[in-house]
Order: structure tokens, then C-alpha cells, then sequence
């Protein structure tokens, strides 16, 4: 019989003890990815110009070469060798650092986008960063209480000394000729004009002098910008869009939906006939029950509201549908909505006052976040939101999906006529996106694209108030690929429902509709192309 030698025994026990050790701690390379991250996001954040964020175009130039040797880093580091998660890691970075090449080759919404320049916003987004590009030194109002503590205080009096400098900054950064974009932008200047004066009413400001001046200071100067860009308006002549060309490279290299402009256009118009085909199969399955009545008081509205939070989170849990932590109830809860009279009602609100439980599925977005602030992915590459709203096809297409998901699972089944609601829901998105298309493509006015969007959306619903369909559809032009990601994110997240269901199908194993949501959960906020081969590892189609 052969003995083994006590040396052989050894090095099999070294061997065995250093591999054990590498499992338990990140490679090299891997740690090398978060400590680049860092410094990418770091480098991300202009430095200051008189208080304020530089987006000087001198600025930028001096700063390219650094940005390139970051990119230079990524590109070195052997990222097809480690496992899954840290190769989607590698290709987060990857397309944040494509997005900032984007910006400043291309979209620059610092030269033709006076909305870049709005500083107060007094809501959080219902998705993880505003919508939109924004400047990187918002006052955030909703993070405030008032009356303002002494350390508050100080915070907002710092957050509000941006403005004036970064005012000052937009007639001289403001070169560009985007006519739609330079005109619809002035109303949010406008607006926030307005949303100072409303400061000086909340709590503790008025009898502060110290904040009331820096509030009129900031009022005036923003008053002299809009002042400013109503001058110079009629100088502006220039196309908004960024062209089919430039729209899919950015969507293919930035926000990793892999399709093209056409590809786009062809699904949306898909989609559109598809919700409108169903939804006028569903009025003739139901036309022997009675119509949805709108509830026509605030009672009445509280009243609803309440009894369908409860029926879409119990719903959930007893379902299998997904694991409902503790914070899903008062997350939703926040945002219940209210009564509003007939003749104000846009879209959304129209659909709330018969039944508010298609737009809680839609508020899916306050459970991520909610999570986002109570149970923080672990990876810090993951932690916060995505630059560039390259988020998009995650939360708005899982918020636009789960719509149907929910309906098609049995939500509806104590009021069939509701399932109207998510067909007209799906059609009014397939529409706005479709007109976003050809605004970006500027095949389009933004005031034509609105057409498609009023047009196509079943029962009138979007002519009844044109606050909203101004909004979305200027937010869409300042923003590509944002109109359509709640379509193209559907059928992304679609698409991997698939392939996860035929791989466990593969492996004989039962498809769970909770597994598949809860994971994708756990991955987190990243492009669904991402989530999806962190998934069922199937390798993504991206460029």
C-alpha cells in the first residue's frame, strides 16, 4: 500500500487553507473595481466655481484627460475572469463613464438646457435620482423639517448660497440652440421663482432674517435669469432632439437597453395595439356588469384609497407574489393621493378616483426605495442611485410591468372592469413614449409628439389637463430614452421572466413568481439588461 508523505499532507492543508481564505475575502482585482468606483464618483462631482458646481466649458476641457485615464483603469482591469455580480459591477462603471462622455459630446445640458439650472425641488422622485439631468448641488426642500433645527439651518442656508453663483454661471454656460428645449425650460425656472416665495411662509423662516435674505436673494437672481431666457428665445432656432444615431448609441451604451431607435419605435407601436386590442376585448367581456363609478367626495376618495392599500398589500403577501416587508404598508401610505374636482384632473388622477390600485402597482417605486433607505444593497457599487437615470428600465419598467404582472395574477378578480385601467395605463405610456421617439429623432415638434401622446390615449384622458402632458413630454426631450423606458423596461423585465421560468423549467425545478421578484430585488437598481444576466447568467446583447 502506497503511504501518503507527511509533506504531501501539508501542502494539501496549506493549499486547502488558502483557498478557503480567498473565498472569504475580495480578490485584488475586485477590491481594485470598488476603490475605482470611488474615485470615478468622486471625479464625477465638478469642483466649485464661486460656491457652485463649474460646468464652464473651459472646466470641462482642462478636466477630459483625467476623466480618460479613469476610463483607462477600467479598461485594464481582467474583469471577464470574475464572477457574475463583479462583472456586472465592471459594466455599471462602464456605462456611467459612457454617460459622462455622452453629456459632454452630445446632450451638454449645461449649454442647451436651462432646466439643468433648477435648484429647488420640494418632492423626492418616486425613483431612486430626479428624472431628468439636474446639477450636482440641489436643495433637496422634502429632506427638511421645519422649523429648522440649528445644524439645518445652517445645511439650507449653504444649500440655498448655490443659487445665485450658479445663475450667474447659466448666461454664460447657456450657448446652445435648442429652441423647444431653451423655451419649455423657462417655466421651471419660473417655478422655482415660485416654490422661493413659498419658502418664506413655512415655519420659523419668515422671523429669520439671515434665511429670508438669502431667499430674496436667490428669488432675484432667479427672476433676472428668467428675464434673461425670455430675451434671448427668439435667438433660438435649432433642433431639441439628438437624432436616431446618437439615441442609440446612448441607449445601447448607456442605459444597456439593448435595441435601437427603429426597434424602439416597432415595440411601442406593438404595445399600443396590443393595450388598445385588449382593453376593448375587456369592455366587451364586461359589458353586462356595471361601469366603474368615481368616487366624488374627499371621504368617499380617503375611503378608497384606504380600503385599496390594504386589498394590494394583502394581496401581495397572501399571493406568493413577493416578500412584503414591514415598511411596504407605510411606504405606500405616504402617497395615497387625494380628492381632486372633476374638471382638475389629469390623467393619473382620473384612474385613481375609480380605482387607485393600478397606480399602487405602479408605486412598486416606493418599496424600492423604501428599501433603498432601510435595508441598503451591501455593495456599494449598488448602494445608491445610477448616474444619468440609467436606472430607468429597472424602476420604470419593473413599475410598469408589475401592473399587468399583478392583474394577470388575480388583483382584479373582485372588479373586472379595473383591468380597463391597465390597458389605458399601458396605452397612454406606449403613446407618450411613441411621440418622445420622433421628437428625439426630430421627425417631430414636442408639441406634435404631445399630439401622439393625447391622441392615442384611450377615452380622451390625456386632454382633460395639459400640465401634465407638457411635462412629460419636455422631461422626455431633456431626458432620452426616459419616455420609453417604462415600455422598453416591461419588456426587458418580460424578457428575463422568461428566461429565468425556462431555466428553471431546465433544471426541473418549479418557477416561482415571489423567487423571481424578490431576487431581483436583492440585485438591486441596475439596468434590467444586467439584472437579467445576473439572473439566469445568460450573457446580455450589448454593444
Amino acid at each position: 500500500m502506497h503511504r501518503r508523505k507527511p509533506h504531501y499532507l501539508l501542502a494539501c492543508l496549506f493549499f486547502l487553507a488558502n483557498t478557503l481564505q480567498a473565498q472569504s475575502t475580495p480578490s485584488p482585482n475586485s477590491q481594485s473595481l470598488t476603490n475605482l468606483f470611488q474615485e470615478w464618483r468622486a471625479f464625477e462631482k465638478p469642483p466649485t466655481r464661486q460656491s457652485a458646481p463649474d460646468y464652464t466649458a473651459a472646466t470641462f476641457a482642462k478636466r477630459w484627460p483625467d476623466f480618460l485615464k479613469l476610463r483607462e483603469k477600467l479598461n485594464t482591469l481582467n474583469y471577464q475572469a470574475w464572477p457574475t455580480e463583479k462583472q456586472v459591477d465592471w459594466k455599471v462603471i462602464w456605462a456611467e463613464m459612457n454617460g459622462y462622455e455622452f453629456n459632454y459630446k452630445t446632450l451638454k445640458s449645461w449649454e442647451r438646457d436651462p432646466a439643468f439650472y433648477k435648484t429647488i425641488w420640494t418632492d423626492r422622485s418616486d425613483v431612486p435620482a430626479h428624472e431628468g439631468p439636474t446639477h450636482h448641488a440641489t436643495t433637496e426642500l422634502w429632506t427638511y423639517t421645519f422649523p429648522l433645527s440649528k445644524t439645518e439651518r445652517v445645511r439650507l442656508l449653504n444649500d440655498l448660497k448655490v443659487i445665485v453663483p450658479l445663475n450667474e454661471q447659466a448666461k454664460m454656460n447657456l450657448t446652445g440652440n435648442a429652441k423647444e428645449l431653451w423655451i419649455a425650460g423657462i417655466r421651471d425656472i419660473e417655478t422655482q421663482s415660485k416654490d422661493l416665495t413659498a419658502m418664506l411662509s413655512l415655519p420659523g423662516v419668515g422671523q429669520d432674517a439671515e434665511l429670508k435674505q438669502v431667499i430674496n436673494d436667490a428669488k432675484k437672481s432667479t427672476d433676472a435669469l428668467v428675464t434673461w431666457l425670455r430675451q434671448k428665445a427668439p435667438t433660438k432656432t435649432g433642433p431639441s432632439g439628438i437624432g436616431k444615431e446618437n439615441y442609440t448609441w446612448y441607449q445601447q451604451n448607456v442605459h444597456l437597453v439593448p435595441l435601437t431607435w427603429d426597434d424602439e419605435v416597432m415595440l411601442l407601436k406593438r404595445e399600443l395595439a396590443r393595450a388598445w386590442t385588449a382593453l376593448k376585448m375587456e369592455e366587451h367581456r364586461n359589458r353586462h356588469l356595471p361601469p366603474l363609478t368615481e368616487v366624488d367626495s374627499p371621504e368617499a376618495y380617503d375611503a378608497l384609497a384606504k380600503r385599496s392599500a390594504d386589498s394590494f398589500i394583502n394581496f401581495l403577501d397572501k399571493q406568493d407574489i413577493v416578500t412584503v416587508k414591514d415598511y411596504f404598508a407605510p411606504a405606500l401610505n405616504e402617497h395615497l393621493g387625494r380628492f381632486v374636482p372633476k374638471e382638475r384632473r389629469n390623467f393619473f388622477f382620473i384612474t385613481m378616483h375609480y380605482d387607485p390600485r393600478p397606480l399602487f402597482s405602479h408605486f412598486y417605486h416606493w418599496f424600492e426605495l423604501a428599501r433603498m433607505d432601510q435595508e441598503p444593497n451591501p455593495n456599494p457599487i449598488r448602494q445608491g442611485p445610477l448616474l444619468y437615470n440609467i436606472f430607468d428600465s429597472r424602476n420604470e419598467g419593473m413599475a410598469t410591468a408589475v401592473e399587468e404582472l399583478f392583474m394577470q395574477a388575480g388583483l382584479y378578480d373582485d372588479l373586472p372592469r379595473v383591468r380597463e385601467l391597465v390597458y389605458i395605463l399601458v396605452a397612454q405610456r406606449a403613446a407618450r413614449g411613441l411621440g418622445s421617439l420622433y421628437a428625439h429623432a426630430n421627425m417631430m415638434t414636442m408639441e406634435e409628439a404631445g399630439k401622439i401622446h393625447s391622441e392615442y390615449t384611450p377615452r380622451g384622458w390625456m386632454k382633460t389637463e395639459k400640465e401634465l402632458l407638457l411635462f412629460e413630454q419636455h422631461l422626455y426631450l431633456r431626458q432620452p430614452g426616459y419616455g420609453t423606458s417604462y415600455i422598453t423596461g416591461k419588456y426587458l423585465v418580460e424578457n428575463a421572466l422568461m428566461a429565468y421560468a425556462k431555466k428553471m423549467e431546465a433544471e426541473q425545478k418549479p418557477f416561482s413568481v415571489k423567487t423571481f421578484l424578490d431576487r431581483l430585488n436583492e440585485i438591486g437598481g441596475i439596468p434590467m439588461s444586467l439584472g437579467h444576466w445576473e439572473l439566469t447568467g445568460e450573457v446580455p446583447e450589448l454593444k
